[in-house]
C-alpha cells in the first residue's frame, strides 16, 4: 500500500486545508520510534504535514480521537476507519460539517507479529519489509524471503468488506478490491475453530484467556465505539466489578463491553491488536458483529443516513 504519489497528495491536501483555514487540526500517521511502526500525528501546524506517511503499517483507527479533538478536523481514514466515523455520525457524537475525511484505499495492514513468527526473527533483526501487490518481501541478513500478503496481514484485513472508504471528502488513491471469498474464510478461521469447540471446552478456553487479562483497558481505549464519558467498570454505586483482575470480572467486562458496542463495532480489529497479552478479542467482537447482521441485517458504519 506504500504509494509515494498517494503520500505526497496527502501532504499537499492536508497542508492546503490548514493554510486555507478549512480545518483546525489534521489527524494522520507519522513514522514511529520503533522499526516498521507508525504513530498517530495530531497537529495544527501546516509544516508538520511533511511528516505524514502512508505505508503498510498504519494500524491505528484514528477515528477514536474525533470525540476528543474539538474543532474542525481533517482525518486520514482507511475503509474500516471510515465506517467507524460513520457510526459516530449516526450516534451524533460528531458533526459531518466538522470533519474532512481524507480516504485511503487500503489493501491490508501488515501484522508484524505474523512476520516475526514466519521468519523466526525479531523485527529488530529484519532489515526491510516491502509490499508489492500480493507479495511481501522480507529481508534478513541480506537474504530475501517472499511471502504472500495473505500470510502476514491482520486477520480482519483478510476479510475486509470495504477497503475503500465509502464516506470521504478527498480520495487519495485508486479504489482497492474487496476481500475474496478465500480471504473471508481465512479471516474467520480462528473464530470458526472456537465455534466448533464443545461448550465445555470453549468455556475453559475463555476462562484461561481471561485469567491472563491484566484489565489494562487498552481494548476499550482504542475502540471508537467505546465513547462513554464514564465506563460501568468505574462505577462504585453499585460496584459492578472488583478492582482486582480476576478472570470472572474480566469475562464480565468483556461480555458487557461487547454487548454495548453491538451495532457499532466495524470489525477494525483494534481491540485485539492493542491487547498486551494477546487475547483473541476479535473472536468475541466479530461473533457479535455476525449475530447483529444475522438478526437485524445490519452492518455498522455503512450508511450515515441509516437509522440504528
Amino acid at each position: 500500500m506504500k504509494d509515494k504519489g498517494m503520500e505526497q497528495k496527502l501532504r499537499s491536501e492536508a497542508k492546503a486545508l490548514l493554510e486555507q483555514g478549512k480545518i483546525d487540526y489534521i489527524i494522520g500517521f507519522e513514522l514511529g520510534s520503533l522499526k516498521f511502526t507508525t504513530t498517530p500525528l495530531i497537529t495544527t501546524d501546516k509544516n508538520d504535514t511533511s511528516r505524514l506517511v502512508i505505508n503498510p503499517f498504519i494500524v491505528n483507527n484514528l477515528s477514536v480521537y474525533l470525540t476528543e479533538v474539538k474543532g474542525r478536523v481533517g482525518i486520514v481514514a482507511k475503509g474500516c476507519d471510515s465506517r467507524s466515523i460513520v457510526s459516530l455520525l449516526q450516534d451524533n457524537k460528531i458533526a459531518r460539517e466538522d470533519v474532512v475525511i481524507l480516504g485511503v484505499p487500503c489493501s491490508g495492514i501488515i501484522d508484524l507479529s505474523k512476520v516475526e513468527q514466519l521468519v523466526g526473527r525479531d523485527r529488530d533483526e529484519i532489515e526491510d519489509i516491502t509490499r508489492d501487490g500480493d507479495r511481501v518481501i522480507i529481508t534478513v541478513s541480506g537474504d530475501k524471503r517472499e511471502l504472500h500478503a495473505s500470510e502476514v496481514l491482520f486477520d480482519n484485513c483478510l476479510g475486509c468488506e470495504l477497503p475503500t472508504p465509502q464516506e470521504y471528502d478527498i480520495l487519495l488513491g485508486e479504489p482497492a478490491s474487496p476481500a475474496s471469498d478465500k480471504g473471508k474464510e481465512a479471516s474467520q478461521k480462528k473464530i470458526e475453530s472456537l465455534k466448533g469447540m464443545p461448550p465445555e471446552r470453549r468455556w475453559e478456553f475463555w476462562k484461561s484467556e481471561f485469567d491472563r487479562c491484566i484489565r489494562c483497558y487498552a481494548c476499550r481505549n482504542v475502540c471508537p465505539a467505546c465513547f462513554c464519558q464514564r465506563c460501568f467498570v468505574e462505577e462504585t454505586e453499585p460496584q459492578w466489578l472488583l478492582a482486582v483482575p480476576r478472570w470472572q470480572d474480566n469475562l464480565m467486562f468483556q461480555a458487557v463491553r461487547n454487548i454495548h458496542v453491538a451495532g457499532r463495532c466495524t470489525d477494525c480489529g483494534e481491540c485485539e491488536r492493542a491487547c498486551p497479552v494477546n487475547i483473541p478479542l476479535r473472536s468475541l467482537t466479530r461473533g457479535m458483529y455476525d449475530i447483529v447482521d444475522e438478526l437485524f441485517h445490519y452492518e455498522a458504519g455503512m450508511d450515515k443516513d441509516e437509522a440504528k
